[in-house]
């Protein structure tokens, strides 16, 4: 049995994670700023992710999992997100992350398998347009990534991430609620990845779980992403 943390757990990709390890028979604690299953707590506030990462610990009697997943969306190029909207969503997709690893970090180095998992994305690795905010937000999650898996390895502490495609999440459903036309959307977003479907919270979750369980592995970059990563198909 494992001790976890999940923030962003009370929905979408982070509420499937919490379901996966639960029926695992993991203890978890689920960190977000939806109270009704677990701490409340906002990644960009410091005292209070230290002051929500100590109780947790507490309330479990130790910390062996931490899943990074909190995050927020953003659309637009470079011309249409302003410098403030740039520096909030990297204080909670970046900052956020780190806030929580580095509370969690001294009880972690008390584990005996202790992981980290972060949430990324395909967006880190693959040019998407109309996400440039949000793709440079996820590849300096998956860089942070590489350099605490160096930082911690020697510590007994694995540090991965899972970076999905386009998943059929709460985000994803606002987005096409407020396209013109949803169900064209929908079916744009699913043609591009080579599947031709988007990608499951389940899905998503059961690899971080994975990653989170693997004892050999660190420094991960794992996609669950329909093909969009590698594949290169010819048009039908």
């Amino acid at each position: 049995m494992s001790r976890a943390i999940v923030t962003g757990g009370a929905s979408g990709i982070g509420a499937a994670v919490v379901t996966i390890l639960r029926e695992r028979g993991d203890e978890v604690v689920v960190l977000d700023r939806d109270p009704s299953d677990g701490i409340q707590v906002d990644v960009t506030d410091a005292a209070g992710v230290e002051a929500a990462v100590r109780a947790a610990a507490e309330r479990l009697g130790g910390l062996d999992i931490v899943v990074n997943n909190a995050g927020v969306g953003a659309a637009g190029t470079v011309a249409d997100n302003s410098d403030e909207e740039w520096h909030r969503v990297y204080d909670i997709n970046v900052v956020g992350m780190v806030r929580v690893s580095r509370a969690a970090l001294p009880f972690l180095r008390e584990s005996a398998n202790a992981a980290i998992v972060n949430t990324c994305s395909v967006a880190a690795t693959a040019g998407l347009p109309q996400r440039a905010l949000y793709s440079a937000t996820k590849g300096a999650v998956m860089s942070l990534t590489l350099a605490m898996a160096a930082d911690h390895v020697r510590e007994g502490i694995r540090v991965n991430c899972v970076a999905p495609g386009t998943a059929d999440t709460p985000w994803i459903g606002r987005l096409l609620d407020a396209a013109e036309d949803p169900e064209a959307e929908r079916a744009a977003l699913e043609a591009r990845q080579p599947m031709g479907r988007l990608v499951s919270a389940v899905e998503v979750a059961e690899a971080i779980v994975y990653l989170a369980t693997s004892t050999a592995t660190t420094g991960t970059v794992l996609h669950v992403d329909g093909g969009m990563q590698g594949l290169r198909l010819r048009p039908n």
